[in-house]
């Protein structure tokens, strides 16, 4: 079996899955995000199965942003006290973007499930951990009985090789996977290899969190060293580092040569079959620029566009927003002077939040604004008015393109 068909079959009991199976399974991890304490779409929750496999992570409006939202907050609030829930995290030091706090904190354990009201909790996937997102019925299964179910769906294995060329990050690679290879419909994707090893864990998270937007089931990787360790240094709640057999079966096989990629660009509207090299988007006029999400809102990210930024000034007209993955990352990247350098260079950095990405606040787009963004999304409306154009790169390709005021390269800032 395969590194989903293995943890399935565990958490079902049962000796062997295979793709078309439909399995009921323990559930590991239930994160509730602030969404689904809306008072006009809470469900009184009677009973939960263990209070310990809960995680309450405010995320998308935060700070409340308007009487609704505080609202929110405030169920939120109250079932977490009535269950005892311990891993809240409510508005304040620990707060972030529950795909983020998923890894920052090690909920999502290797081997484990994982589910989340949001559709980027296969970032989860990065950490060896089966997380996807859930409709609300199927959280309320997770919360009341602790399990799930799932249809098991065939597995696309990408093998990766090689290492990428200075400036070029993991988002680029997921934009070559898209271009490519196009959507991975009820399919899982697994990623493995030697390249693997020069990849970071937070370039791991952006390919796994990116694999909801190919509608992939799963997106996971192989443990190795690095995670193990990383677990072991965060968590004391017992995980199952988990590999593919050797006979392992997959629908199909594919090798990425991690050396040959180069900066690409999502056309707006559409990330699946929408990727351009940099250069043939290069010139058109921005906006607004955006790095952050669960996708490109880690440190390594907020690094790359300080070092990018530093001593020279966004132009007149253009927006640099820059939001952390969580306040975890926020304090890091304060400790290390990048928001200084940021804000000196004419960004706004904000709290950890969905924030712009959504179109929920710091950061919404007017009418036939343009946009370039280190985020999960970009299709019509998403950050804003239908009427805006938002293009999508890595976070080195949108702080280059804040300093020029237009799309461009960030290659000569990573010249010798």
């Amino acid at each position: 079996m395969n590194i989903v068909e293995k943890i399935l079959a565990r958490a079902s009991g049962e000796p062997l899955v295979r793709p078309d199976d439909l399995v009921v399974g323990e559930v590991g991890t239930a994160v509730m995000i602030d969404g689904m304490f809306s008072p006009a779409m809470w469900r009184e929750i009677l009973k939960v199965a263990d209070p310990s496999k809960i995680v309450i992570v405010f995320d998308h409006l935060v700070p409340a942003v308007d009487a609704a939202s505080a609202a929110s907050h405030a169920v939120g609030r109250a079932f977490a006290r009535r269950f005892g829930i311990r891993r809240f995290h409510d508005v304040g030091r620990e707060q972030g973007i529950s795909h983020v706090i998923a890894t920052d904190y090690a909920y999502a354990l290797p081997g484990t499930i994982l589910v989340n009201g949001d559709s980027h909790a296969c970032g989860g996937g990065a950490f060896n951990c089966a997380a996807r997102g859930v409709g609300y019925p199927d959280m309320y299964l997770a919360i009341t009985k602790g399990e799930a179910w799932f249809r098991v769906g065939e597995t696309i294995r990408y093998e990766l090789v090689g290492t990428l060329p200075p400036g070029v990050s993991a988002k680029d690679v997921f934009l070559h996977i898209a271009g490519t290879y196009g959507g991975h419909v009820n399919q899982n994707i697994e990623f493995g290899g030697p390249g693997m090893a020069g990849l970071g864990l937070n370039a791991r998270r952006t390919l796994a969190v990116m694999g909801a937007e190919l509608s992939a089931q799963f997106t996971i990787f192989e443990p190795d060293e690095l995670l193990i360790d990383y677990v072991k240094r965060r968590s004391t709640q017992p995980f199952h580092p988990t590999w593919p057999d050797a006979d392992a079966g997959y629908r199909e096989v594919r090798t990425i040569d991690l050396s040959a990629m180069r900066s690409l660009v999502a056309l707006p509207d559409a990330v699946v079959n929408s990727s351009v090299p940099v250069g043939e988007a290069e010139g058109v006029a921005i906006d607004q620029a955006f790095i952050g999400s669960c996708a490109n809102g880690s440190l390594d990210d907020i690094e790359v566009a300080a070092r990018i930024v530093a001593g020279r000034r966004v132009p007149p007209g253009v927006r640099l927003i820059v939001t952390p993955g969580s306040q975890e990352i926020y304090r890091a990247a304060a400790g290390a002077g990048h928001l200084q350098t940021l804000a000196e260079a004419g960004a706004v950095v904000t709290s950890a939040t969905c924030g712009a990405c959504i179109g929920g606040h710091m950061g919404v787009l007017g009418p036939e604004e343009t946009c370039i963004t280190a985020s999960t999304r970009n299709f019509k409306g998403r950050m804003g008015h239908p009427s805006a154009r938002i293009y999508m790169a890595s976070p080195a390709t949108v702080a280059a393109s804040a300093l020029a005021g237009r799309i461009a390269d960030p290659a000569p800032y990573f010249q010798p």
